[in-house]
Order: C-alpha cells, then structure tokens, then sequence
C-alpha cells in the first residue's frame, strides 16, 4: 500500500513538473511573440514616420498654389503711373508651378533657374517663374500683347537688344498691349516712344528694388 502511494506520489510530482516546464514555454513564448511584435509596431511607426516627413517636405520644397506662392499684398499707384506692389513678395526657389496674383508677375516665389536677361527678346510667351528669378537678378522685363502696334514691338526690341539687364517678350494674359515689370514694380507705356518707357528704365534697370544687384542675368535658361 505504501509503495503505491510513494509511485502515486512520484508520477503525480512528475506530471506537476512537466506542466511547469509546458507553463514556462508558453511563458517564453509568449515574451518573445510581444518583444517582436512590439519591435514591429516601433518599425512600423518610424517608417510611417519618415514618410509622412519626407511627403511634407516634398510637397513643401516642391509645390506651391496660389495661396502660398508668398506673394500677397495690393498695388499702389504713383503720381508718375508706376505701380508699386505693397506686400510680401517670397524669394523661395521652388519646383512646381506658382501661381502669381498679377500679370506679368512682379515677384513671388520662383524657379531656381533665371531666365536669361541680357538683352534677350523672345519671340513667344516664357516662364513666368524663370522670369521673375530674372527681376530678383534686376532686370526689367518689356511685355506686349497681339494688340500691341507692331512699329512699337520692333522699337521696344531694338532698345532691349541694346540694354543689358532687360528682356521682352509676348504676354497675351496681361491686362494692356505693353508693360514693363520690374522686381515689385509695374506700369503701362502708351507705345515705343513714351517718355516712361527711357525713365522706367533708367529707374529700375538694376534699381534700388533689386534684391540680388550684380546677380547674372546669363549662363541661365533661354526658354
């Protein structure tokens, strides 16, 4: 009777300790399957993480609307019909199209490439973002429309070919047949030969307005 007890007692410590061991394992198990899992969840929210940051810098450093093209304010006009742009005009150079609050632009947030300035006459309409990097260097800009007289177009060009720090092309959006834009600064001439047309020039060309005087106005894009 004693030694069925005593097997009794061994096969039941037996059992006991097995199911301790079953126990631990699971135990063990279950760690590791919590430790990875967390590991995961971490990965997941880091990688997650660096997507949306990168996502936003993207859309930061390389889109812009009209709303943060950083060129907001109002004109103001002088006694002498210049336009003044009372506001903020961004310098930030940006890859996707800007949408500007006048036509032609006067400033605002631009293409990291300028438009080519030196004299040049282009004989179809340019990018308005490269040419406002183009008045960031100091340059005026000379603009027509299909309305403009022809007589006036060829004079105007002649004078640019001569100037450097200038650039004319067609701009059919713009509100009269001829305009000249500067960094902040804007004004109708009635034709060629309008007095404002030599002291616009005289005024702007590299003027007090220029954010960047001396800055090339070659070695940029021709487009």
């Amino acid at each position: 009777m004693g030694s069925a007890d005593q097997t009794g007692s061994t096969a039941r410590k037996a059992r006991i300790e097995e199911m301790r061991r079953a126990q631990q394992a699971r135990e063990r198990r279950n760690r590791i399957l919590v430790i990875t899992g967390s590991v995961v969840a971490v990965a997941a929210l880091v990688v997650g993480g660096v997507f949306v940051v990168r996502s936003q810098s993207d859309d930061d450093s390389s889109s812009t609307t009209a709303s943060d093209s950083k060129a907001s304010g109002h004109w103001v006009t002088g006694s002498d019909g210049v336009k003044t742009w009372k506001g903020t005009l961004g310098r930030t150079h940006v890859a996707k199209t800007v949408t500007y609050p006048m036509e032609p632009p006067v400033g605002g947030d631009h293409d990291p490439v300028w438009l080519n300035c030196n004299g040049n006459v282009y004989t179809e309409a340019v990018n308005n973002m490269n040419a406002v990097h183009a008045l960031e260097h100091g340059a005026v800009w000379v603009t027509y429309t299909s309305k403009a007289e022809k007589a006036d177009v060829d004079a105007l060009a002649a004078k640019v070919k001569k100037t450097p720090y200038t650039f004319m092309s067609p701009d059919d959006k713009q509100a009269d047949p001829i305009m000249l834009s500067a960094w902040g600064k804007q004004r109708t001439v009635t034709g060629a030969d309008d007095p404002a047309v030599d002291k616009f020039f005289e005024e702007f060309v590299q003027g007090e307005q220029t954010p960047e005087p001396g800055a090339s106005c070659t070695g940029g894009t021709m487009k």
